[in-house]
């Protein structure tokens, strides 16, 4: 591990080698070779921030980069060399405090990571060695282990195939944890490889670890004692890659290829790093200023302490006058200390229980989530998940949602709809019955009713049995799943229909289902024969002769099949773009309406055409094919254009629909979360067609919206290069998207603006990689600038074919945008998890693709209509409670320290403390703190019903609308002027000093604690009359804090204490309530204090049909909402 770090830091063997070398079995090749093992690293992996070792000092690090927690351990240190106002315990004990709950919770986060890592790297795994199957831990594969992967298994790496158990040397794989298909892919085996793997001496050449998940080139060498060693070449379908799992083959054996962190699986996952809220970059702001404050008034007391000293008998008494030596000795360090001692009395206004209360508020706020009952899913009787507590607030600042599609947009589950042959529609019905009852139409009123031929739906029908890469996995009699459940024909007890069907793509089975339904059943394939059942329960034969595989540039498959009386038929789907062109336009003009009317209802469309060959054609063709797939150089565009010379002359038989069925409210909450102000893009490793029906579905993309696409096959279409051409489209789009487009008014919903032409954009991996990744010669911050800058004009943007990375490369570009907007993803499988942590807030969906990404997301929901709730209504409330939690803190320590300040020009700049050592330190922990935490907590300032029915509303606090300098400005001054009034309406009350009836005169301890009880009461009442959602708990911590506070004060000045030098307050409180002017000024100045909020309830008029709810809004927050009703 350490050695790969270091190579890459200072570049290695592997910057400097562009392939490796791996001895299949460690055995030497040629056997005559000396043998030396090429070092390559281990297997585990290492997901873990911390160490035991490295945990103390790399949290306290961390933690101390924070400005506020350095700041207090520099005012603690001061406090605890120089003879300071108060005790270092006052600042020490808070810090202690913060510093230690913050290093339990990450610690306890990191050990769960290390548990995960160890179930990983400890999984028994076999491996052969000296002909012998030993049991070891995965961790302890090595690179050329061949290792032995039964049914159901994940690969503990990334492996070659070298043997499976299924007899045509295949295997089937499922990818759903790395790129979310739950598909099944076929893999084969390297040809000509040994039986006995002991015996087989082999060297295997590739590429170096690279993160592209489609993506390999290599070849193996075969050495036969004898005999030239063969060369076979090794492609994708060739390797098997961590992560995925082996389905319906019992058992394989494939040559470790890459191990540990090298594997393209932890290739494609970033590192977990601490995420900060806006909130925090706030308060470190408003810090900033505060602590601006802090300097410049311990500067200003400072400086008049010696401009008033320097005055003759101000210093020290006649008889005790210093002499000039001892006044000009250590002057400057007299200066300093002095300072020093200014800051730390006046330290109070730079709050330090406010990191302990937000600590709190977050911890305890995320129990809101969990207990949520809107959030329990009954189906899999789990609810929400808090990971990370540190980003509640930021849930309610979102304005970009990257989403995967599979799985959660989805439910990956494909049913058959309907189909259209030679023009009249056949709609899709569960009575089997019925085979030749379904046909209905939406074509012209004369063919209502009718049908197209007998022949032409039975070639239909077997066009689907035919022209597919479905596999049929035989059921055993306690495995009959909902893929066979909905697959049954007639007598569920035959056993030829206990069968499960395995396809690389789902909608493949579900049309194979809908023939099935409409009375032709696909049998199985058995040495490369194609069987099936008619209508009349005949079986038909087909031998199949090639397979013309699907590709995105293409975008459509083709087989060739010849039947029993010696035909040769080639059957063709795909999309309606590529088979169109490929037909005669005749046949066009009846299928076309049909298509289109299905792809704007949001259904997969796939149109089918037919071809009888020649036997002079097959020939050709076949020699063709044959030459293309033995070619080591350019394979795939010679194989392309043998395909596209066989797939011309093509008749039209009919098209199909089928559903991939959403998530429950998938599109509502898509609208929703739009409504709100949010831009949705879908993250996905799908094909294009199946992720833009699916967008067209979600009402992402209406009907009138204008695609823009950026794929592979766009950029091939103008004939030129591809780089000139990306340029080209780009300024096209940008001119189109951005320059021509009107300005867009903030406010305006989506669905007010359908007068101006909205825009989609669609773009696939492997041209994102050439806008993120140009040629040297090219300009690349231009390609993104412009990519950006469409995407950002855009209402949905699609980016489909997708790596793992390629997700994370986008996010983090969105992210470091011009503005840095607040990003949200949300998936559900381990493809989704360098998304998920790249963005700002990562949410994991409890869905059927394992718990990755549940396990490193911040927020974990067990369906996608949860998450309209979760930023609607909660993040909504947590960031309006958590932005009035810090304006309300910074206010109440300038009230509560601004007379302290002022009382320096009263007491000769001496330090004096105008309030008692036990108010100074009990003023924020326990008479203002309980207060605020429970509005904290409790508030709901709008209704979450009205909030959820109004998305609107979200859009009131976006771009930190309440931590904003006006608001935080409005606070301040506020604090002032109450600060202000506290001082001067005292020191009114006590230019006269005589207070009581007996004439005893009040002493600077009085002073100081009425001018503390109108500030508690004050600040506590201000709360009071922000709250709107009023609870029993609000009650009791409100009045309960005031009646604690004159309760202490009676206490703490009643009785005398042992351990106390000086008791300042013996009594002061009592006497000071035995006074009838006191108590008037007290009621005065609080009432005077809180006049400007209570006009501002009583005199602001709600308008608007939510009247009561944004009335509900303090004005200190965002007060233009209430000018937009």
């Amino acid at each position: 591990m350490l050695r790969r770090r270091l190579n890459q830091l200072f570049g290695g063997d592997e910057k400097r080698v562009d392939s490796r070398t791996i001895y299949v079995g460690h055995h030497p090749c040629p056997a005559t070779e000396a043998f030396i093992p090429p070092k390559f690293c281990d297997n585990r992996i290492v997901s873990s921030k911390y160490t035991i070792w490295n945990f103390l000092p790399k949290n306290l690090f961390e933690q101390f980069r924070r400005i506020a927690n350095f700041y207090f351990l520099i005012i603690f240190l001061v406090q605890v060399i120089v003879d300071t106002p108060t005790s270092p315990v006052t600042s020490g004990l808070p810090l202690f405090f913060v510093i230690t709950v913050t290093a339990i919770k990450q610690g306890y986060e990191d050990w769960l990571r290390h548990k995960a890592d160890n179930e990983v790297n400890k999984y028994p795994v076999i491996v052969l060695e000296d002909g012998r199957s030993i049991r070891k831990e995965s961790e302890k594969i090595k690179v050329g282990d061949i290792v032995e992967v039964v049914e159901d298994e994940t690969f503990p790496c990334d492996l070659i195939l070298l043997q499976s158990s299924r007899d045509d040397d295949t295997c089937f794989v499922t990818t759903a944890s790395l790129d979310g298909e739950s598909n099944h892919k076929t893999h084969y085996t390297v040809p000509d490889t040994e039986k006995d793997l002991q015996s087989l001496n082999a060297t295997i050449e590739c590429e170096q670890p690279q993160p592209d998940l489609y993506k390999f080139v290599g070849r193996m060498h075969i050495y036969k004692t004898e005999q030239e060693p063969a060369v076979r070449s090794l492609g994708p379908e060739n390797l098997l890659l961590k992560g995925a799992t082996l389905k319906n083959t019992k058992k394989i054996y494939g040559v470790a290829l890459y191990t540990g962190m090298e594997t393209k699986m932890a290739l494609n996952y970033q590192g977990k790093s601490q995420k900060r809220s806006a909130v925090e970059k706030s308060i470190n702001a408003f810090l900033l200023v505060y602590l601006c404050i802090l300097i410049s008034k311990a500067v200003v007391c400072t400086t008049l302490k010696y401009v008033w000293q320097s005055q003759d008998g101000q210093d020290e008494p006649w008889y005790n006058q210093k002499t000039q030596k001892e006044k000009e000795t250590y002057v400057y360090l007299k200066m300093f200390t002095d300072f020093l001692s200014f800051m730390v009395l006046f330290n109070f206004i730079i709050p330090v229980s406010m990191y302990v209360t937000v600590e709190m508020q977050k911890f305890l706020g995320s129990f809101f989530i969990t207990w949520d009952k809107d959030f329990f899913d009954p189906e899999i009787q789990e609810g929400a998940l808090v990971n990370t507590s540190d980003l509640n607030e930021e849930l309610g600042q979102v304005e970009y949602v990257f989403t995967d599609k599979t799985g959660t947009l989805t439910q990956n589950n494909m049913e058959f709809i309907e189909c259209c042959i030679d023009g009249f529609q056949y709609k899709n019905t569960d009575s089997m019955s019925e085979l030749d009852g379904f046909c209905v139409t939406d074509g012209p009123v004369n063919k209502l009713q009718q049908k197209a031929g007998r022949d032409k739906e039975e070639l239909f029908l077997r066009a689907l049995c035919l022209c597919h890469t479905v596999q049929v996995k035989e059921a055993g009699p306690d495995e009959i799943d909902s893929d066979q459940v909905d697959g049954q024909l007639g007598d569920l007890s035959r056993p030829d229909e206990q069968r499960g069907f395995i396809a690389s793509s789902p909608d493949e089975v579900a049309l194979v289902k809908g023939a099935m339904q409409h009375g032709f059943t696909f049998l199985g394939l058995e040495n490369k024969a194609m069987k099936i059942r008619n209508r009349q329960n005949d079986l038909e034969v087909y031998d199949l002769l090639h397979v013309l595989n699907f590709d995105p540039v293409r975008r459509r498959m083709s087989v060739i099949v010849r039947t029993k009386s010696g035909e040769t038929l080639l059957f063709c789907k795909g999309a309606d773009s590529s088979i169109f062109p490929r037909v005669r336009p005749d046949e066009v003009d009846r299928i076309r309406m049909h298509v289109e009317r299905n792809a704007t209802e949001g259904y997969r469309t796939l149109c089918v055409a037919y071809k009888q060959l020649s036997p002079e054609e097959y020939a050709v063709a076949d020699a063709g094919l044959r030459d293309a797939r033995l070619a080591l150089q350019d394979r795939e565009e010679k194989l392309m254009a043998v395909y596209n010379q066989v797939e011309t002359s093509m008749s039209l038989i009919g098209a199909t629909a089928v559903e991939d069925r959403l998530q429950e409210e998938a599109a509502e909450t898509m609208e929703a979360l739009q409504g709100a102000g949010m831009k949705v893009w879908v993250l996905t490793g799908d094909k294009m067609e199946t992720a833009k029906s699916t967008c067209y579905a979600c009402r992402l993309f209406q009907r009138g919206t204008e695609l823009l696409e950026l794929t592979v096959r766009t950029l091939e279409d103008g004939g030129r290069k591809r780089e000139e051409r990306l340029l080209e489209l780009l300024v096209d789009y940008h001119k189109k998207a951005v320059q021509d487009a009107p300005p867009v008014k903030v406010g305006v919903t989506r669905s007010w603006s359908t007068a101006t032409q909205e825009y989609g954009f669609i773009i696939d991996g492997a041209t994102l990689s050439l806008v993120m990744n140009p040629s040297p010669d090219a300009n690349p911050s231009r390609y993104k600038s412009l990519f950006l800058q469409i995407c950002q004009n855009c209402t949905a943007v699609l980016c489909c074919r997708m790596a793992p990375l390629q997700k994370a490369q986008i996010v983090k570009m969105v992210k470091n945008s011009k503005g840095s907007p607040i990003t949200l993803s949300i998936g559900d499988g381990a493809n989704d998890v360098s998304m998920i942590l790249e963005a700002h807030v990562g949410i994991g969906i409890k869905g059927k693709e394992g718990r990755q990404a549940v396990r490193n997301s911040d927020y974990a929901i067990p369906k996608l209509k949860h998450l309209k709730k979760l930023l609607l209504a909660h993040g909504h409330l947590y960031y309006v409670r958590i932005a009035h939690l810090v304006q309300y803190f910074f206010y109440k320590n300038l009230c509560f320290i601004l007379p302290q300040f002022l009382y320096q020009f009263f007491c000769g700049y001496s330090q004096q403390p105008l309030y008692d050592a036990a108010y100074l330190t009990m003023y924020n922990i326990c008479f203002t703190s309980m207060p605020i935490l429970a509005y904290s907590l409790l508030e709901q300032h709008i209704a979450i019903e009205i909030l959820l029915d109004n998305a609107t509303l979200y859009r009131e606090i976006a771009k930190n609308a309440m931590l904003k300098w006006g608001p935080f400005l409005y606070w301040t001054v506020l604090g002032i002027f109450q600060g202000l009034l506290f001082f001067f309406g005292v020191r009114y009350l006590f230019s006269n000093p005589a207070l009581q009836d007996n004439g005893q005169v009040f002493g600077n301890w009085s002073y100081g604690t009425i001018v503390f009880t109108v500030l508690v009461f004050t600040v506590t009442l201000k709360l009071a009359l922000d709250t709107r959602h009023w609870t029993w708990i609000n009650h009791f911590v409100i009045w309960g804090s005031l009646a604690f506070y004159v309760f202490f004060s009676f206490f703490w000045g009643g009785i005398i204490w042992p351990f106390l030098k000086q008791q300042r307050l013996y009594f002061v409180f009592a006497n000071m309530l035995s006074s009838v002017s006191a108590w008037l000024v007290i009621i005065l100045l609080i009432l005077l204090s809180l006049l400007p909020d209570i006009l501002l309830v009583v005199f602001r008029k709600p308008r608007g049909p939510h009247a009561r709810q944004i009335s509900a809004v303090t004005p200190l927050s965002y007060k233009h909402l209430n000018e937009l009703y």
